[in-house]
């Protein structure tokens, strides 16, 4: 049992593991069971509420998860993983609540392995494409980031946003979820709705070898009340209808990457692109191109080898790259 001078980040880990089972549980057996009183359960309550639990306090019954939760674990994790892939368990770090998992990744860089990956429950300071904010309530959502070197530098890297969005849906429609669509060039749609977004940072200098730190934010079982999103999204529960456990997609997408990296390194975006264009959210639809003030409106036209987003325009087609460009419906 835990004692008082154990961790508060210890306590409330274990707290919500006896939550998990989605019963009441009254502050009379808590504080016994934790050896604190019934004030202080109350506090760790309250504090796991503002990270974006959803915990119902009812007089007389205790407290209660209001959505079941599957907190992440690494022995469960490497329990999904193929028999092939047992050994590389190592490669893998859980943790509770970070700033985010591309900063957990970058700040070991100089010490891990190509194909490590970082998880957490929850991000204080997660964030997306151009600097957007990245709502991370806790245990709600896949927060995950993987490095991967390559040895050919930059170059070897057009379309690798692009690439993983291929791989997060392949993953999906692994696990029953389909018709699933990508948005260009780092999101994962559900009938017009966000659901997962992907953000690549790169490490290195030009003309050597080069690192990217590919981080990945998919949403799985969202709080009702979750805010500070700007845009329309969905989570995997509302399309689903079911809890998909976390653990076991996030070894199945760690597999799958590991599976597909070492191909895109070698192979660039080619082996990937007919998936792509299956998945096109806008292909032969009229878009718009955002680049500061700057509006091209066309047809989207798929991509190219390089990743490049193909527009019709005047009957011509024009390639265009990432960098700060948005695109939205014409």
């Amino acid at each position: 049992m835990p004692k008082g001078k154990e961790s508060i980040q210890r306590v409330r880990t274990l707290l919500l593991k006896t939550l998990q089972d989605g019963e009441f549980h009254s502050g009379e057996h808590l504080a016994t069971t934790f050896e604190l009183s019934r004030s202080a359960i109350s506090n760790h309550v309250k504090a796991l509420c503002e990270l974006g639990l959803e915990i119902f306090s009812v007089k007389g019954r205790g407290y209660k998860l209001a959505n079941p939760i599957e907190l992440l674990s690494h022995s469960q994790i490497g329990d999904y993983l193929c028999a092939s892939n047992k050994n590389k368990t190592s490669l893998i770090q859980v943790e509770n609540i970070v700033t985010s998992t591309n900063d957990i990744v970058k700040a070991q860089m100089l010490e891990i392995e190509s194909g490590f990956c970082c998880l957490a429950e929850a991000q204080s300071a997660g964030r997306g494409r151009r600097g957007r904010t990245w709502v991370s309530p806790y245990a709600s959502s896949l927060y995950f980031s993987m490095l991967w070197r390559f040895s050919s530098g930059y170059q070897a890297m057009a379309g690798l946003s692009l690439m993983i969005g291929v791989i997060v849906n392949d993953t999906l429609l692994e696990l029953g979820v389909g018709q699933c669509q990508l948005k260009w060039p780092n999101d994962i749609y559900f009938n017009n709705r966000k659901l997962a977004g992907i953000l690549i940072e790169v490490e290195g200098q030009v003309g050597a070898s080069a690192s990217a730190i590919i981080g990945i934010g998919l949403n799985i079982r969202l709080p009702n009340d979750v805010k500070g999103i700007d845009q329309a999204f969905t989570d995997l529960h509302t399309i689903s209808q079911q809890l998909i456990g976390r653990n076991k997609f996030a070894a199945k997408l760690i597999e799958n990457l590991w599976e597909a990296l070492p191909l895109f390194e070698n192979e660039g975006m080619k082996p990937f692109i007919s998936r792509w264009q299956q998945a096109d959210l806008y292909n032969n639809k009229e878009i718009k191109l955002l680049s500061g003030k700057n509006v091209t409106v066309g047809i989207g036209r798929g991509i190219d080898e390089t990743g490049a987003l193909l527009l019709e325009i005047d009957r011509k087609i024009q390639a265009f790259h990432g960098g700060e460009i948005s695109v939205r419906p014409a």
